[in-house]
Protein backbone atom coordinates (compact mmCIF):
# COMPACT_ATOMS: atom_id res chain seq x y z
CA UNK A 1 0.00 0.00 0.00
CA UNK A 2 1.37 3.30 -1.03
CA UNK A 3 1.50 6.55 0.82
CA UNK A 4 2.17 9.89 0.42
CA UNK A 5 3.04 12.09 3.38
CA UNK A 6 3.01 16.17 2.28
CA UNK A 7 5.42 17.69 4.88
CA UNK A 8 6.95 14.16 5.80
CA UNK A 9 10.37 15.60 7.10
CA UNK A 10 8.45 17.90 9.67
CA UNK A 11 8.96 16.90 13.53
CA UNK A 12 5.62 14.47 13.38
CA UNK A 13 7.07 13.29 9.99
CA UNK A 14 10.45 12.32 11.21
CA UNK A 15 8.60 9.65 13.68
CA UNK A 16 5.83 9.03 11.29
CA UNK A 17 7.93 7.74 8.12
CA UNK A 18 10.03 5.38 9.83
CA UNK A 19 6.59 3.88 11.26
CA UNK A 20 5.00 3.22 8.65
CA UNK A 21 8.37 1.72 6.70
CA UNK A 22 8.68 -0.70 9.17
CA UNK A 23 4.84 -1.59 8.83
CA UNK A 24 5.93 -2.81 5.47
CA UNK A 25 4.51 0.80 3.51
CA UNK A 26 5.66 1.86 0.64
CA UNK A 27 6.39 5.38 1.55
CA UNK A 28 6.60 8.49 -1.04
CA UNK A 29 7.72 12.08 1.24
CA UNK A 30 6.33 15.17 -0.68
CA UNK A 31 8.50 18.43 1.07
CA UNK A 32 10.51 21.13 -0.58
CA UNK A 33 13.22 19.06 0.89
CA UNK A 34 14.98 22.29 2.79
CA UNK A 35 15.13 20.41 5.49
CA UNK A 36 16.24 17.02 7.20
CA UNK A 37 14.25 14.68 9.36
CA UNK A 38 14.86 15.69 13.05
CA UNK A 39 16.15 12.18 13.43
CA UNK A 40 18.33 9.82 11.44
CA UNK A 41 16.72 6.33 11.03
CA UNK A 42 17.49 3.66 8.60
CA UNK A 43 13.77 3.31 7.32
CA UNK A 44 14.74 7.00 5.11
CA UNK A 45 16.71 4.68 2.99
CA UNK A 46 13.64 3.12 1.24
CA UNK A 47 11.61 6.57 1.04
CA UNK A 48 10.73 8.05 -2.01
CA UNK A 49 11.65 11.63 -1.84
CA UNK A 50 9.59 13.88 -4.37
CA UNK A 51 10.10 17.87 -4.23
CA UNK A 52 6.95 20.20 -4.75
CA UNK A 53 7.20 23.57 -3.54
CA UNK A 54 2.80 23.60 -2.51
CA UNK A 55 2.61 27.08 -2.86
CA UNK A 56 3.95 27.48 -6.29
CA UNK A 57 1.99 24.50 -7.32
CA UNK A 58 -1.38 25.34 -5.95
CA UNK A 59 -0.62 29.03 -7.11
CA UNK A 60 -0.60 27.05 -10.77
CA UNK A 61 -3.14 25.01 -9.52
CA UNK A 62 -1.39 21.81 -10.03
CA UNK A 63 -0.88 20.61 -6.64
CA UNK A 64 -3.78 18.59 -6.17
CA UNK A 65 -3.02 16.61 -9.51
CA UNK A 66 0.31 16.47 -8.90
CA UNK A 67 -0.32 14.57 -5.60
CA UNK A 68 -2.84 12.24 -7.81
CA UNK A 69 -0.46 11.22 -10.03
CA UNK A 70 1.49 9.66 -7.29
CA UNK A 71 -1.17 6.95 -7.38
CA UNK A 72 -1.75 7.05 -3.61
CA UNK A 73 -3.75 4.90 -1.43
CA UNK A 74 -3.83 6.75 1.68
CA UNK A 75 -2.61 10.44 2.03
CA UNK A 76 -1.42 12.42 5.41
CA UNK A 77 -1.50 16.29 4.45
CA UNK A 78 0.82 17.86 7.65
CA UNK A 79 0.76 21.05 6.04
CA UNK A 80 -2.36 22.59 5.34
CA UNK A 81 -3.30 25.56 6.56
CA UNK A 82 -6.79 27.01 4.70
CA UNK A 83 -9.73 25.75 3.74
CA UNK A 84 -8.44 26.94 -0.21
CA UNK A 85 -5.11 24.73 0.42
CA UNK A 86 -7.87 21.45 1.43
CA UNK A 87 -10.34 21.86 -0.76
CA UNK A 88 -7.92 21.61 -3.92
CA UNK A 89 -6.27 18.82 -2.52
CA UNK A 90 -10.06 16.94 -1.76
CA UNK A 91 -11.45 17.34 -5.05
CA UNK A 92 -8.22 16.18 -6.91
CA UNK A 93 -8.26 13.30 -4.47
CA UNK A 94 -11.66 12.36 -4.83
CA UNK A 95 -12.64 8.54 -5.89
CA UNK A 96 -8.76 8.16 -6.15
CA UNK A 97 -7.30 6.82 -2.40
CA UNK A 98 -8.87 4.57 0.39
CA UNK A 99 -7.96 7.30 2.70
CA UNK A 100 -7.10 10.97 3.48
CA UNK A 101 -5.73 12.51 6.78
CA UNK A 102 -4.98 15.50 7.80
CA UNK A 103 -3.35 17.15 10.90
CA UNK A 104 -5.47 19.74 12.72
CA UNK A 105 -4.92 21.43 16.34
CA UNK A 106 -6.71 21.65 19.55
CA UNK A 107 -7.17 25.15 18.66
CA UNK A 108 -10.19 24.46 16.26
CA UNK A 109 -12.12 24.60 19.90
CA UNK A 110 -11.35 27.86 20.73
CA UNK A 111 -11.51 29.06 24.32
CA UNK A 112 -11.91 26.20 26.59
CA UNK A 113 -15.36 25.61 28.60
CA UNK A 114 -15.98 22.54 29.83
CA UNK A 115 -13.19 20.08 29.91
CA UNK A 116 -11.38 18.10 29.50
CA UNK A 117 -12.71 18.92 26.20
CA UNK A 118 -14.26 17.01 23.86
CA UNK A 119 -14.56 16.54 19.63
CA UNK A 120 -18.59 16.73 20.44
CA UNK A 121 -18.23 19.89 21.68
CA UNK A 122 -19.11 22.91 19.40
CA UNK A 123 -16.15 24.95 17.91
CA UNK A 124 -15.96 28.68 18.81
CA UNK A 125 -12.35 29.48 17.04
CA UNK A 126 -10.25 32.57 17.19
CA UNK A 127 -7.35 33.77 15.77
CA UNK A 128 -6.58 33.14 12.00
CA UNK A 129 -4.68 29.38 12.81
CA UNK A 130 -7.39 28.23 14.63
CA UNK A 131 -10.12 29.23 12.41
CA UNK A 132 -8.73 27.84 9.13
CA UNK A 133 -8.19 24.68 10.60
CA UNK A 134 -12.02 24.81 12.02
CA UNK A 135 -13.20 25.39 8.94
CA UNK A 136 -11.02 22.31 6.91
CA UNK A 137 -12.00 20.16 9.56
CA UNK A 138 -15.68 21.19 8.92
CA UNK A 139 -15.12 20.76 5.41
CA UNK A 140 -13.62 17.07 5.01
CA UNK A 141 -15.88 15.83 7.34
CA UNK A 142 -18.90 17.05 5.54
CA UNK A 143 -17.03 16.13 2.56
CA UNK A 144 -16.90 12.73 3.82
CA UNK A 145 -20.62 11.98 5.09
CA UNK A 146 -22.16 13.76 1.99
CA UNK A 147 -20.01 12.31 -1.04
CA UNK A 148 -18.06 9.55 1.01
CA UNK A 149 -14.14 10.96 0.52
CA UNK A 150 -12.57 9.00 3.16
CA UNK A 151 -10.76 11.98 5.52
CA UNK A 152 -10.22 11.92 9.39
CA UNK A 153 -8.75 14.67 11.38
CA UNK A 154 -6.56 14.36 14.04
CA UNK A 155 -6.14 17.44 16.46
CA UNK A 156 -2.44 17.35 18.29
CA UNK A 157 -1.67 18.98 21.20
CA UNK A 158 1.32 21.11 21.37
CA UNK A 159 3.61 18.89 19.70
CA UNK A 160 7.10 18.39 21.23
CA UNK A 161 10.22 15.72 21.65
CA UNK A 162 13.87 16.10 20.62
CA UNK A 163 14.51 18.94 18.23
CA UNK A 164 11.58 20.95 18.63
CA UNK A 165 11.37 23.75 21.60
CA UNK A 166 7.99 22.96 23.96
CA UNK A 167 5.68 25.69 25.03
CA UNK A 168 7.16 26.75 28.33
CA UNK A 169 5.55 27.21 31.60
CA UNK A 170 4.72 30.88 30.54
CA UNK A 171 3.27 29.71 27.68
CA UNK A 172 5.93 30.55 25.01
CA UNK A 173 9.08 29.76 23.53
CA UNK A 174 11.48 31.22 25.44
CA UNK A 175 14.38 29.14 26.27
CA UNK A 176 15.72 30.59 29.64
CA UNK A 177 12.47 29.60 30.89
CA UNK A 178 13.70 25.98 31.85
CA UNK A 179 16.94 27.45 32.81
CA UNK A 180 16.20 30.10 35.41
CA UNK A 181 13.55 27.31 37.09
CA UNK A 182 16.64 24.41 37.06
CA UNK A 183 18.74 27.13 38.52
CA UNK A 184 16.09 27.69 41.63
CA UNK A 185 15.91 31.63 40.03
CA UNK A 186 12.49 33.61 40.38
CA UNK A 187 9.96 32.71 37.21
CA UNK A 188 7.01 34.85 36.68
CA UNK A 189 4.10 33.78 35.61
CA UNK A 190 0.76 35.17 33.75
CA UNK A 191 -2.20 36.03 36.26
CA UNK A 192 -2.06 33.32 38.57
CA UNK A 193 -0.85 30.15 36.68
CA UNK A 194 -3.78 28.28 36.77
CA UNK A 195 -4.35 28.35 32.69
CA UNK A 196 -3.54 24.94 30.51
CA UNK A 197 -1.03 23.70 28.47
CA UNK A 198 -1.53 20.55 26.50
CA UNK A 199 1.62 18.66 25.47
CA UNK A 200 2.09 15.39 23.06
CA UNK A 201 5.40 13.63 21.73
CA UNK A 202 5.72 13.73 18.10
CA UNK A 203 5.98 10.13 18.03
CA UNK A 204 2.71 10.18 19.45
CA UNK A 205 1.08 11.88 17.30
CA UNK A 206 2.89 9.35 14.77
CA UNK A 207 1.19 6.59 16.58
CA UNK A 208 -2.31 8.10 16.45
CA UNK A 209 -1.96 8.22 12.47
CA UNK A 210 -1.09 4.64 12.30
CA UNK A 211 -3.86 3.52 14.46
CA UNK A 212 -6.21 5.71 12.61
CA UNK A 213 -5.33 3.69 8.87
CA UNK A 214 -5.13 0.26 11.08
CA UNK A 215 -8.57 1.26 12.30
CA UNK A 216 -9.97 2.76 8.95
CA UNK A 217 -14.13 1.78 9.60
CA UNK A 218 -13.95 3.68 12.99
CA UNK A 219 -11.19 6.84 11.54
CA UNK A 220 -13.53 7.82 7.89
CA UNK A 221 -15.66 10.56 8.91
CA UNK A 222 -14.56 11.69 12.55
CA UNK A 223 -12.11 14.05 14.31
CA UNK A 224 -10.10 12.66 17.16
CA UNK A 225 -7.75 14.52 19.88
CA UNK A 226 -4.21 13.60 20.29
CA UNK A 227 -2.47 14.12 23.28
CA UNK A 228 -1.01 13.19 26.39
CA UNK A 229 -3.60 11.93 29.17
CA UNK A 230 -3.29 14.63 31.53
CA UNK A 231 -2.78 18.68 30.97
CA UNK A 232 -0.33 20.90 32.84
CA UNK A 233 -1.08 24.38 34.84
CA UNK A 234 1.15 26.45 33.96
CA UNK A 235 2.24 26.73 37.62
CA UNK A 236 2.10 22.67 38.32
CA UNK A 237 4.58 22.66 34.86
CA UNK A 238 6.97 25.04 36.51
CA UNK A 239 7.09 23.29 39.82
CA UNK A 240 7.56 20.11 37.93
CA UNK A 241 10.77 21.70 36.10
CA UNK A 242 12.29 22.82 38.90
CA UNK A 243 11.92 20.06 40.52
CA UNK A 244 14.14 17.89 37.65
CA UNK A 245 17.02 19.62 39.38
CA UNK A 246 16.13 19.21 42.94
CA UNK A 247 14.91 22.98 42.94
CA UNK A 248 11.12 24.27 44.57
CA UNK A 249 9.83 26.88 41.84
CA UNK A 250 10.67 30.18 43.08
CA UNK A 251 7.18 32.05 40.95
CA UNK A 252 5.60 35.40 41.58
CA UNK A 253 2.65 36.28 39.65
CA UNK A 254 1.39 39.43 38.12
CA UNK A 255 -1.66 40.32 35.87
CA UNK A 256 -1.72 40.03 32.50
CA UNK A 257 -1.56 43.62 31.43
CA UNK A 258 1.29 43.70 33.83
CA UNK A 259 3.03 40.67 32.88
CA UNK A 260 3.00 41.39 29.11
CA UNK A 261 5.22 43.82 29.75
CA UNK A 262 7.73 41.91 31.09
CA UNK A 263 7.92 40.28 27.91
CA UNK A 264 8.84 40.86 23.80
CA UNK A 265 5.94 41.72 22.33
CA UNK A 266 6.38 38.24 20.41
CA UNK A 267 6.45 36.10 23.60
CA UNK A 268 3.47 38.14 25.03
CA UNK A 269 1.54 37.37 21.92
CA UNK A 270 2.61 33.42 21.74
CA UNK A 271 1.68 33.13 25.79
CA UNK A 272 -1.94 35.11 25.15
CA UNK A 273 -2.83 32.45 22.44
CA UNK A 274 -1.94 29.54 24.74
CA UNK A 275 -3.50 30.44 27.59
CA UNK A 276 -6.42 32.10 25.61
CA UNK A 277 -7.44 28.57 24.33
CA UNK A 278 -6.01 26.78 27.87
CA UNK A 279 -5.99 23.19 25.61
CA UNK A 280 -7.35 20.48 28.16
CA UNK A 281 -8.52 17.92 26.04
CA UNK A 282 -10.12 14.16 26.23
CA UNK A 283 -8.56 11.66 24.73
CA UNK A 284 -11.20 8.90 25.59
CA UNK A 285 -12.27 8.47 21.76
CA UNK A 286 -9.07 8.20 20.20
CA UNK A 287 -8.24 5.22 22.78
CA UNK A 288 -11.26 3.39 22.65
CA UNK A 289 -11.87 3.72 18.65
CA UNK A 290 -8.21 4.08 17.59
CA UNK A 291 -6.90 2.01 20.33
CA UNK A 292 -4.14 5.09 20.55
CA UNK A 293 -2.45 4.57 23.76
CA UNK A 294 0.13 7.66 24.76
CA UNK A 295 3.32 6.54 25.73
CA UNK A 296 4.48 10.05 26.95
CA UNK A 297 2.98 12.09 29.65
CA UNK A 298 3.23 15.96 29.13
CA UNK A 299 6.53 16.05 31.29
CA UNK A 300 7.87 13.07 29.98
CA UNK A 301 7.90 14.80 26.22
CA UNK A 302 8.72 18.10 27.19
CA UNK A 303 11.83 16.27 29.49
CA UNK A 304 13.23 14.41 26.55
CA UNK A 305 12.52 17.91 24.29
CA UNK A 306 14.96 19.68 27.16
CA UNK A 307 17.52 17.13 27.23
CA UNK A 308 17.81 17.58 23.77
CA UNK A 309 18.75 21.24 23.99
CA UNK A 310 20.64 20.75 27.33
CA UNK A 311 21.75 17.81 27.40
CA UNK A 312 24.46 18.22 29.99
CA UNK A 313 22.24 20.81 31.86
CA UNK A 314 19.50 18.25 32.19
CA UNK A 315 21.30 14.53 32.33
Amino acid sequence: MRVVIIGGTGHVGTFLVPRLVLDGYEVICVSRQQRKPYRSHPAWKFVTQVAIDRTEAEEKNLFGKQIAELNPHVVIDMICFTLESAKGLAEALMGQVQHFLHCGTLWVHGHSERVPTRESQPRNPFGEYGINKAAIESYLISLSRRKGFPATILHPGHITGPGWMPVNPAGNLDPGIFSRLAGGKEVVLPNIGMETVHHVHADDVAQAFVKAMDNWSQAVGESFHVASEQALTLRGYARAVAEWRGQEAKLRFLPWEEWRKTVSGEEADLTWDHIAHSANASIEKAKERLKFQPRYSSLQAVREAVRSFWEEEYE
